[in-house]
Formats: structure tokens, sequence, C-alpha cells
């Protein structure tokens, strides 16, 4: 199939579709543009051919996000704009991390050790759940669990605030003994 085939056969539902999804941007053409140039480029590479209505639409979501992407980059100041530094926030979150792994150790074993794997040490759950000899659910839970638990046994114990980065800007402990409310699995 050569582009004009490819345009003829799908420009007006991807157009449509990219026009619904940014809102009637004005780049709307360009998108569609750039969606069945890497389609042409790509066709070579598409083994069934009748799944090329899907693929080309895939290849549009990936154009509308690279397009903004980019777009979001590129996007020049105006001369008249005073940029206003912020304050300098306080960084508590090592202070945080100290508290936390302090909590760590108080934790229920299995919750502990869930954390300590995935968390810390980078296992993504399903290497969790081969290791513990646990269902992938399990492990999801575990972990779950084990984060709940550990957000329940610090503001138990401690006064956090955050910003709206996820900074910790101000953290204090109110009392030292956090302990974890019984629930049962």
């Amino acid at each position: 199939m050569n582009l004009e085939q490819l345009w003829n056969e799908h420009h007006e539902h991807v157009r449509n579709f990219v026009l619904h999804k940014t809102n009637h941007h004005a780049d709307t053409e360009d998108i569609v543009q750039m969606t069945f140039m890497k389609a042409y480029e790509g066709m070579a590479r598409l083994q069934d051919e009748e799944k090329r209505r899907a693929w080309i639409f895939q290849i549009a979501r990936n154009s509308i996000v690279d397009h903004f992407r980019k777009e979001k980059k590129t996007v020049a100041l105006l001369d008249n704009v005073t940029i206003v530094e912020e304050e300098p926030v306080a960084d508590c979150n090592s202070e945080a991390a100290e508290g936390m792994m302090s909590i760590l150790t108080r934790m229920p074993d299995k919750y502990r050790e869930a954390l300590e794997l995935s968390e810390l040490q980078g296992m993504s759950q399903k290497q969790l759940s081969e290791h513990l000899n646990i269902s992938y659910s399990g492990a999801k839970s575990r972990v779950q669990r084990g984060r709940e638990l550990v957000k329940e046994m610090m503001t138990s114990c401690c006064t956090i605030e955050a910003d709206h980065y996820g900074n910790i800007v101000e953290y204090s402990v109110i009392h030292d003994e956090p302990k974890p409310k019984k629930k049962s699995d």
C-alpha cells in the first residue's frame, strides 16, 4: 500500500480522532500528517494487515503525546513576564526518611520485608511474589498494606506537611513510639 492509498483510506477517521483528542487544537493537521508519515515509514514492519487501522490509531495517540511534549518544551517566555522567585523550601525529606526507616523496624515482618524488597531494593512486585513464594496479587496486596501501615504509623507519631510537588516541607515528631493498628488480613 502506498502513502496515498493509506491517506485516502484512513485520513478522515484519523483526523476526527485527533481533533477530538486535542480539543480542536490548531496543530491538528500537523499531527495527522506526522501520523501518516510514521505509519508509512513503518508499514513494512506491520505483520498483520487486518490490524492496520488499530495500528494507525496507536501511532496517532503517540503523535499527539509527542507533539504536546515537544510544544511544552519549546514555549517561549514573553519579554514582559516577571519571574517570581519562590522561597527556598526546607528539605525535610531526609529527616522524614530517617523516621520512616525507624518505623519499618517496628512493622510486622511480612510487610517490612515486602516494602524493603520492593521500595528500597527496587524489586518488582512480580519478582517479589516469586521471591516470597506468594501469588502476584498477594504480593501487590502486601506492598499496598505495608504502605498503608507506614502512612498510619507516620501520621500517628509525626506531623508531616508536603508542598504541591510532594516534597516534605514540615516534619516534626509528636511522640516516638508509633504502633501499627491491628487489622486482620
